[in-house]
This record gives structure tokens, C-alpha cells and sequence, in this order.
């Protein structure tokens, strides 16, 4: 005689397996794979590759081989993923055959492609300067580079002095450095919520690394680090939140999507999302919280305190790249979101945009004007950049578009330049960043004191620099966008931040070198190019802007 319970169990297990049959029959014969473009997303992925190859390169080749074998494959992969932009935009993908690609994650469109070739060409030049092994005094007959020897090792402890004695050099900068520009070039081209934020921690967490990795100041490049870390760390949390409410708002992560919702024409409704669909409280709370954290990427008043540290403590080269090419990937998504996810609200977002420009235009500055040290100077004239880049983002018109990318084009080898030259100037401490030790620099080396001139003048926006083609663009644009109470204040900004920019020229050429003052160290042809194109892009720009505007405004038109 059965028991009863286990005549329970046998008929459990028999429904249950009819259940599955029955289920499984129903299913389909195979899972369908995904679509995936890849000749279209070819930019990136020749990028990750060549990341990839690097880390391969630091496990398998004699140290002595590394640096020269990084380097080369840094500049050859990114050569062949600006080839890559290059064709795809001949072939028509920057207008007619603008389009989502990789199942809806990507757009492959104009703003896309310009953005993305803006970043290539600025890590490129990024790289000559991290490879820059001249500036520094040999160390134990062995040449050295900004980087730290070991980076794991602790500043000042044994192992650390037994790596520089060894002659170690931390040749992992360069894959670290290609991961961040790959997660950069998804950014700008991200067209779902999530593509965003995974983009957003692929470029963010490289950078954290690289800002902590200096030779000299070894604790200030840590804190710099650890700042610019947990600040970072709290922005994508908000961004997340906000993803995260939008999602409940929309039912979806997709721009198109969150668009349509907003818009009111949104096709069937999800019966598990029909409660929170389409409530206004989740659209305003989860915008913010998503605009914040790009705010805080591009450094705008008030998500501005971990610039100046950060600038500050990081590796110069490593300021150089950080200030130039974060800028343009962040604005890039910021233009996506507000133009393409969130032009029903443009009432909502405008007024608030406004505030934070005016406000992030005269508080960097004015606060510009008490700093002392070079790179925290340019800390806070990026933070006034970001202030007027904004206003051009405000003014919701085609031209506002191709005015920022311009703007971005030319700003970011301005920054490279200037901060390239800043890794010349040297004491028996490293880089001589205080200012007054700068006095007197035309007189002792007139050339690169001309140089840096020239970056000044062009963040001053000084007619025939590429600073005043950009701010030209961005102020008409933002004025005929019906804001021209903002290029008022703009123009104020402007008159404030000429004043601290032609005080550091006034520095260098009309007072007298002190006796103890610093040298300026000869540079390898990798420093002396690197300034040389960020010359040639500032007086081209300058003087001749109308093909690469006209180039920005047919790259201005978002694919949605």
C-alpha cells in the first residue's frame, strides 16, 4: 500500500513535467540573436581592441619592449578608428543614412560622428604627451615620464623607491588611457538610458586610475584621485536614480521612446507600468537627477568643486587629456538628452539651464581671478568654458547644435596646448605650477612664453583665435535662440576672464626673472607636435573658421 503523501508528490512532479512540455513545445525553436552593425560601430570597437591588445602587450613582452610598443599601438589604433569615422561620414552616415544602430543602443548620425572624431583626434595628441620621456632628469641612467614608477606602491615606502631605482615605468597608462576614450565615444552616440550609463562608468573609472598616478606629488595626485572618485561615485548614483524614474515614467530606457511619452503620443501601454505611465512628478525628478550627473561631467556651477583638485593633483598629461576630451563626450550626451529625449519639456528645462550658465560663467571667472597656481587657473577658466558652451546648448536651434560642436572642436586643443606647455615649465620639484614663478618667462624662453600666449588669447576669445570663432557662434546662436540676456552676462564673463588671462601674459613678458627662477625643459618632437598642432588648430580656427563651421552645421542634425 503507497503512502499518501508520496502519491502527492509522484502527481506534483507529473503536472509539473506537463507543464514544461507543454511550455516548451509552445516556445520557439531557437533564441534570435541580436543585430549588431558592426562596420557602423567600427570607431569604437578598433579603440577597444587596441585596449585589449595593450593589456596583452603588459603580460607578455620584456618591460624594456613595453614602452615603445604601447605607444605605437595607441597611435595606430587610434589613427584607424579616425580612418573608420572618416569613411563612415563619407559614406553618407553623418546625413541621409543617419540611423539607430546595435538594436536601438546607438545612433550613428552627424553629431555622433563629429563629436567622436573630435575625441580620437584629441587622444591622439593626448598620447604624444603621456609619452613625453625628456622633461624629467633621467633616474638611475634610465628616462622617466610623468607616471609613477609602481603604481600599487605606497608614496615614499621601500618598494616604490626600489621601483625607481629598478627603472620601472608604468607603461599601463596607455590601455588604460584607450579604455577611457572608447567609453567616451559611446557617450556622445548612446541613444538608450543604459548605453548611457555604462558608457559613462567605461570612460569615468579609467580616468580615476590615471588621475592618481603622478611621479611627483604623489599625495596630491592620491587625493586627486579619491575626490574626483567619490564625488564621480555620487553623480552616477544620481544619474542611476534617474534612469530609474524615468523608466517608471516612460516604460522604457530608449530616447525615442521616453520622447514619445513625453510628447503624448505614446503607442500601447505596459499593464505592469499603467500606474506610474505618464506621471509628470517621475519625468521632472528622474530629468534632473539624470541632468545632474552629466552637469557634473562637464563641470557646471554647482557640480563644479572636484574640478581645481583634480586639474590640480592629476599628472599634467593626464589634465591635458581629462579637460579637452571629457568636456566634448559629456556635452555630446547632454545635447542628445535635452534635443532629442526631452524637447516637450523645453519650458521645464530652459529657465533651469539658464541659471546654472550664469551662474557657472561668473563664478569661473570671477573666482579665477585669486588663484596662484597655472593649473587650478585653468580649472576654473574650463569651469567658464562650460558656461558658455551652455548658453549655446540653451538656445534650441540647429545652430545652437553646430555652434557647441564647433566650440567643443576648438577648445579642446586649446586645453591640450596649454596644458602641454605647462609640463615645460620645470624647478628641482617637478612642474613649476605657482605663478610666480612664471615671471619673467618671455625673457628666459620667449618661444614657449609666445606659445602659451597664444592658448591665453584664445580662451580670452581674442578676434583671429579659434576662442573667439567659438564664442561668436555659440552667442549669436544663443541670442537668435531668444536668449540674449545670457550673452549679456556671457560678454561680462568674457571682459572678467580676459582680465586674469592677459595678467599671466603681462607676468610673463614684462617682469623681471628672478635668479632662482624655473627652466624650461627641452621636449621630445612627441611634446613639441602635440603643441605645435594645438597652435596650428587655435590660429587655423581663427582665422579661417567657415569650412568647419559649415562642417559642424551639417554634422548638427540628431537622428531620432
Amino acid at each position: 500500500m503507497s503512502h499518501p503523501a508520496s502519491v502527492q508528490a509522484v502527481h506534483a512532479a507529473q503536472t509539473v513535467h506537463s507543464l514544461w512540455t507543454s511550455v516548451a513545445a509552445e516556445a520557439p525553436r531557437k533564441i534570435p540573436g541580436p543585430h549588431i552593425e558592426y562596420a557602423q560601430l567600427s570607431p569604437t570597437l578598433i579603440v577597444l581592441g587596441a585596449a585589449v591588445l595593450g593589456v596583452l602587450v603588459e603580460a607578455f613582452l620584456p618591460r624594456r619592449a613595453r614602452h615603445v610598443s604601447q605607444v605605437v599601438l595607441a597611435v595606430v589604433g587610434l589613427a584607424a578608428s579616425f580612418a573608420a569615422v572618416v569613411a563612415l561620414a563619407a559614406d553618407g552616415y553623418a546625413t541621409d543614412k543617419a540611423h539607430i544602430a546595435a538594436m536601438g543602443a546607438l545612433a550613428v548620425d552627424g553629431p555622433a560622428l563629429f563629436l567622436q572624431g573630435v575625441i580620437i583626434l584629441v587622444s591622439l595628441v593626448a598620447v604624444f604627451t603621456f609619452a613625453e620621456r625628456r622633461l624629467d632628469p633621467a633616474a638611475h641612467g634610465r628616462p622617466v615620464d610623468s607616471f609613477v614608477a609602481e603604481g600599487a606602491a605606497v608614496p615614499g615606502g621601500d618598494a616604490e623607491r626600489r621601483a625607481v631605482k629598478a627603472g620601472l615605468t608604468t607603461t599601463e597608462v596607455f590601455p588604460v588611457l584607450l579604455f577611457a576614450v572608447a567609453g567616451m565615444l559611446v557617450f556622445p552616440a548612446a541613444n538608450d538610458l543604459l548605453t548611457l550609463f555604462v558608457a559613462l562608468e567605461v570612460f569615468s573609472l579609467p580616468l580615476y586610475v590615471l588621475c592618481g598616478l603622478a611621479r611627483r606629488q604623489r599625495l596630491l595626485s592620491q587625493e586627486a584621485a579619491v575626490k574626483y572618485f567619490l564625488l564621480g561615485a555620487f553623480s552616477s548614483a544620481f544619474l542611476l536614480f534617474g534612469i530609474a524614474l524615468l523608466y517608471g515614467y516612460a516604460g522604457t530606457v530608449t530616447y525615442a521612446g521616453i520622447a514619445e511619452v513625453v510628447g503624448g503620443t505614446t503607442p500601447t501601454v505596459d499593464p505592469a507600468l499603467a500606474s506610474t505611465m505618464g506621471n509628470d512628478v517621475l519625468l521632472l525628478t528622474g530629468g534632473a537627477m539624470v541632468l545632474m550627473g552629466l552637469l557634473f561631467k562637464v563641470g557646471a556651477v554647482p557640480f563644479h568643486m572636484w574640478t581645481p583638485d583634480v586639474y590640480q593633483g592629476a599628472p599634467t598629461p593626464v589634465t591635458g587629456f581629462m579637460a579637452a576630451a571629457t568636456k566634448v563626450a559629456a556635452f555630446g550626451a547632454l545635447l542628445r538628452l535635452l534635443y532629442v529625449v526631452l524637447p516637450g519639456m523645453r519650458w521645464d528645462w530652459r529657465p533651469v539651464m539658464w541659471g546654472v550658465a550664469i551662474v557657472t560663467m561668473l563664478i569661473g571667472a570671477i573666482v579665477a581671478v585669486t588663484q596662484t597656481d597655472v593649473k587650478r587657473l585653468l580649472a576654473y577658466s574650463s569651469i567658464a568654458h562650460a558656461g558658455f558652451i551652455l548658453a549655446g546648448v540653451i538656445a534650441v536651434t540647429p545652430d545652437g547644435v553646430s555652434s557647441v560642436l564647433f566650440y567643443l572642436a576648438a577648445y579642446s586643443f586649446v586645453t591640450l596646448g596649454a596644458f602641454a606647455v605647462v609640463t615645460l615649465v620645470r624647478d628641482a620639484g617637478g612642474e613649476a605650477t605657482h605663478l610666480s614663478k612664471w615671471a619673467g618667462l618671455g625673457r628666459r624662453s620667449p618661444l614657449v612664453a609666445a606659445v602659451f600666449a597664444v592658448f591665453l588669447l584664445a580662451f580670452a576669445g581674442i578676434p583671429l583665435t579659434s576662442g573667439f570663432a567659438g564664442k561668436f557662434a555659440v552667442f549669436k546662436a544663443a541670442a537668435q535662440g531668444g536668449a540674449a540676456p545670457l550673452v549679456v552676462v556671457g560678454v561680462l564673463a568674457s571682459a572678467i576672464a580676459a582680465f586674469f588671462y592677459i595678467r599671466v601674459i603681462v607676468l610673463m613678458f614684462f617682469s623681471e626673472p628672478k635668479a632662482e627662477g624655473p627652466t624650461v625643459a627641452v621636449p621630445s618632437p612627441l611634446t613639441s607636435t602635440a603643441i605645435a598642432i594645438g597652435v596650428a588648430v587655435t590660429v587655423v580656427l581663427g582665422v579661417a573658421p567657415q569650412y568647419f563651421l559649415d562642417l559642424a552645421g551639417q554634422a548638427g542634425t540628431f537622428v531620432r
